[in-house]
């Protein structure tokens, strides 16, 4: 049993928007929002959120209620358990009375160790003493004091017991702090010490608005070896690969724009919304992952990229794109000037700066089309062939039935290969398969060690680019069974110098290449 005035704090702190919206694809229709309808199927949508008074209606079922009455029918929870799904998203502490004792929820503790993190280094951030320097570094990246506070912004001071001698005066477990990745265990003295120091520390919160983990980014040079940004490990309540940065701010904004804006990491989130472009989010240091590109969809189908202008972030922002596509969304691709960023472009010119760039962004399966053009590829038969390579990917990514007739016929139309020649490309497994090996003259060759044979053979061109041609000329593409280690050979036959794999390969065979770069 929950106790009514818990309930009552529950449903009046929750966002039914958002909650309703991790189920059913939801869009504003004036100050309401609207979607299929979750409970009966449908063509036309006609099921209706209205935030304002806190219910749901859907017509074609005759279903009505609350935040509550939605997830007890559609998910099939019981009263008390859907209370207490709404209450772990809006950061409410639901204990379910029994017997006169509590249910204590097992991860409060880390919940509340993270809140208590990010109350201290935000003192510390406001400290006249303590944090002048970081404040100064701040204002010179363009981040006002309300933009700071808005993003929850705080400073790790430069001392190694700072974070841990506060925390020791709360009674918080030590252990439990290292599990978070506050404190780290010395190897010279059998005692933790702040692995947090130096750092501007970004938050990084659930959609709901639960601290889980924290990001810092090394303030000036740093001690020798010191890495520019730390992220907290994994732990019971932060799994990177579910949450995007930013989109506990940024959701509402992307409801309303309809289109959320995919950048690199936290400065890039933070300067976008320091000059009123509220709606980005970005993935925690790593690329972007299913998880991340699935939460987006409950927001929005359409998603710009805006990522760096080098090799890197092309190759990233490719990778992005493919996966977007496959999970139904619509990727558009935001180029900058070379050396650019978000971060560098909404510091010099501001928000009109960034919207003009936002103005031209382009379809990838254009934008990739369009960086074809510009190095000549559909200058002959041969190079057209090899444009085609690298339109593949896309064309098998893309997992809405219109869009993927819209690229076909641009495939077809650019390169003038024919429809069904493309659909027949297309269903080629991307994926390494094993296929039977073709039957020698002696002894049956076995397949894993011929396989093996030609990882080995690629990861040798790759490393030592001067054995490509002649390797090429005593094998061709034919000649590998293995997918992958097929389409890196051809790739480099193609081009001996090629360093961003990610316009050209798939992203399995992207994957393999720059394991065997590294």
């Amino acid at each position: 049993m929950i106790p009514d005035d818990v309930v009552e704090e529950v449903r009046s702190r929750a966002d039914i928007v958002d909650i309703i919206g991790e189920f059913v694809q939801l869009k504003k229709a004036g100050k309401d929002y609207k979607g299929l309808s979750p409970f009966k199927d449908e063509r036309t949508p006609s099921f209706y959120v209205v935030p304002t008074k806190g219910f749901y209606h859907d017509f074609s079922s005759g279903e009505s209620g609350d935040v509550f009455s939605f997830l007890m029918k559609h998910q099939g929870l019981s009263f008390t358990d859907a209370v207490k799904f709404v209450g772990a998203r809006c950061g409410v502490d639901v204990r379910d009375v029994r017997k006169g004792g509590a249910s204590e929820d097992p991860l409060r503790p880390y919940y509340e160790a993270s809140a208590f993190a990010k109350a201290f280094y935000s003192e510390c951030l406001w400290d006249d003493a303590v944090g002048a320097a970081a404040r100064r570094y701040l204002e010179g990246r363009g981040i006002s004091k309300e933009t700071a506070e808005r993003y929850g912004l705080g400073f790790a001071p430069d001392e190694w017991r700072a974070f841990r001698d506060r925390a020791a005066l709360h009674g918080l477990d030590e252990r439990l702090l290292s599990e978070l990745g506050l404190l780290k265990k010395s190897e010279k003295r059998d005692e933790p010490y702040d692995a947090l120091r130096n750092r501007i520390v970004f938050p990084i919160e659930t959609v709901s608005g639960r601290v889980v983990a924290f990001g810092g980014r090394l303030l000036g040079q740093g001690r020798k070896g010191a890495p520019k940004y730390l992220n907290s490990p994994e732990n019971p309540v932060f799994h990177k690969s579910e949450i995007l940065y930013g989109l506990n701010w940024a959701k509402n904004h992307i409801r309303r724009e309809e289109h959320a804006l995919l950048v690199e990491g936290y400065m890039d989130v933070v300067s976008l919304g320091s000059v009123g472009l509220e709606a980005a989010v970005a993935p925690l240091g790593t690329a972007l992952t299913e998880q991340q590109a699935e939460t987006l969809l409950r927001y929005t189908k359409k998603v710009l990229l805006l990522f760096d202008s080098d090799s890197a972030g092309s190759r990233a922002t490719y990778r992005a794109a493919d996966l977007l596509l496959s999970k139904g969304l619509h990727p558009a691709v935001v180029t900058f000037p070379a050396g650019q960023d978000p971060d560098s472009v909404a510091q010099e010119g501001g928000a009109e700066a960034i919207q003009q760039y936002l103005k031209g962004a382009v379809d990838v399966l254009d934008r990739k089309i369009q960086i074809l053009e510009e190095r000549d590829y559909f200058s002959s038969i041969e190079k057209t062939r090899q444009a085609l390579d690298r339109l593949l990917p896309t064309l098998r990514a893309v997992k809405d039935p219109a869009l993927r007739d819209l690229y076909l016929a641009k495939v077809e139309e650019r390169t003038r290969v024919s429809r069904a020649t493309l659909e027949a490309e297309i269903k080629e497994d991307p994926v390494p398969v094993r296929r039977p090996a073709p039957r020698p003259r002696q002894a049956p060759v076995p397949i894993i060690p011929r396989r093996g044979a030609e990882q080995d053979l690629v990861k040798g061109i790759v490393k030592h680019r001067a054995y490509v041609e002649p390797v090429a000329e005593r094998l061709g593409p034919a000649d590998f069974e293995d997918h992958t280690s097929r389409a890196i050979f051809e790739a480099l036959v193609v081009d001996p110098d090629l360093e961003d794999p990610s316009d050209r390969l798939d992203p399995p065979a992207v994957k393999r290449f720059e394991e065997l770069m590294a």
